[in-house]
């Protein structure tokens, strides 16, 4: 009998302690995932809300703008036309497409050309700066233009000649 028990003591041990391994292991895996939950939500900024626009038959592998409180940041815009092709003739009428785009983009969530504080302009040639402020000046009240960054580049998204990323002012949502 005492052989019985001993055995049967042993192997309630060994369960226990089979337990008391798994809850162990249990709870280091949901403390790194507290963890990587916490490392993702701390590499977001707070508040921010990744805004799209019109669906594409091929998704791009960004957001169209977003919005960190009342501030909207534009993704990158080119001259594209409503079924996302280049529009042909040079560099005056891809600005005039790209500042329309932009147009649209804030509009589309709370914004406007007025609102905007901050432009950067890529272009494909740096011998068009000239030509692209043209129009780019046609877009803003004369007194308010944004402060601004341009730079030459070694090409751009679908061979464009101008990419124009912008800041704006927008309330929260």
């Amino acid at each position: 009998m005492n052989l019985r028990l001993t055995l049967a003591a042993a192997c309630a041990l060994g369960l226990l302690a089979a337990a008391a391994v798994e809850a162990a292991a249990s709870k280091r895996r949901a403390g790194r995932a507290r963890g990587a939950a916490q490392r993702r939500q701390a590499s977001a900024p707070a508040g921010a809300e990744y805004l799209t626009g019109p669906r594409r038959a091929r998704p791009l592998p960004f957001s169209e703008a977003t919005r960190v409180g009342g501030v909207l940041y534009l993704s990158g815009q080119i001259g594209t036309d409503e079924n996302f092709a280049l529009v042909p003739g040079g560099i005056k009428v891809e600005t005039k497409q790209t500042l329309e785009n932009v147009r649209r983009v804030l509009e589309r969530h709370g914004s406007s050309l007025d609102q905007v504080f901050k432009c950067t302009v890529m272009l494909a040639d740096m011998s068009e700066w000239g030509a692209m402020n043209e129009v780019y000046v046609t877009f803003f009240k004369p007194g308010r233009m944004p402060s601004r960054s341009a730079f030459g580049t070694s090409g751009l998204a679908l061979g464009a000649r101008v990419e124009i990323e912008c800041w704006a002012t927008a309330g929260s949502r």
